[in-house]
């Protein structure tokens, strides 16, 4: 208790719970999911594990969340409110058919280059599919492949694991669950078990 004569004072935040806010402030002035480098380049030097693992505690009942995308950390509309925002969120750009198929061969395959999708695909890539994904931000250039010719490689993005809600390709659907979902065709009875998938023969391992 105070002994000025104004009252109780305010208990003084201890220096887990400042640092806890700095790391608040950061990401939520970010405009982009932040790696942990990032949050310390701005926040400081401190148990940063700890910060987010209190912040994840503190926002999981709230509207918005604390959620972690290929190890970089956001802030998002919580799933059960995200209805509240349809009405006033501008609906993104969908992707046809040849754009998808050439996204989730991507994604199981990466990094994958335009030869490869061609060769899984069995059809050649339509002119501006890559362009359309490059620009949503769906994947990125991933470097060249040391072979003839060094072919440009592609592969998924931050932005593809927030927009499908993955934490990592290791969340991506096993092909059991991708034929239950209709988005690969059914294997014919006479089929040999290990018969290679339209889009993947295995789950990703990174």
């Amino acid at each position: 208790m105070s002994t000025d004569g104004e009252g109780p004072s305010a208990p003084e935040a201890s220096g887990a719970d400042t640092y806890a806010r700095r790391v608040e402030a950061v990401l939520f002035a970010a405009a982009e999911p932040l790696a942990p480098a990032d949050i310390r380049a701005y926040a400081g030097e401190g148990d940063l594990g700890a910060a987010l693992a209190k912040l994840q505690a503190d926002y999981a009942p709230r509207g918005i969340n604390l959620v972690a995308r290929g190890g970089r950390w956001h802030f998002q509309t919580a799933p059960d409110c995200a209805a509240v925002l349809t009405a006033v969120r501008e609906a993104p750009r969908k992707l046809n058919r040849a754009a998808l198929e050439t996204l989730a061969i991507i994604a199981y395959h990466e990094p994958a280059t335009r030869a490869e999708i061609e060769a899984i695909r069995g059809v050649q890539i339509a002119r501006g599919t890559l362009d359309t994904l490059l620009e949503a931000e769906l994947i990125r250039p991933a470097g060249r492949r040391e072979a003839p010719g060094r072919p440009l490689q592609y592969a998924t993005t931050p932005a593809f694991l927030a927009h499908f809600g993955l934490a990592s390709r290791r969340d991506l659907p096993g092909l059991a669950e991708l034929r239950a979902a209709g988005l690969l065709e059914p294997l014919p009875p006479d089929a040999p078990s290990h018969a290679p998938a339209t889009l993947a023969e295995s789950a990703p391992d990174t």
